[in-house]
């Protein structure tokens, strides 16, 4: 299963949200201010998420 996590000390949030935007399997979602993490047993570790985190908050194991 794909452990998805977000380093929130790192991550800009809502005002970013570039990881939510291109997230096609909708596992990062923006929440509020946050980004929120759901379903990540969905999550294919395409790493798009990853690539395009200006802050490299975004962790996939």
């Amino acid at each position: 299963m794909p452990n998805v996590t977000i380093n929130y000390d790192k991550c800009e949030g809502a005002e970013c949200g570039e990881c939510a935007e291109v997230c096609s399997m909708e596992i990062l979602v923006i929440d509020g201010e946050k980004i929120a993490i759901k379903n990540q047993d969905e999550c294919s570790l395409c790493e798009i998420c990853t690539d395009v985190c200006p802050n490299d908050a975004i962790n996939l194991e």
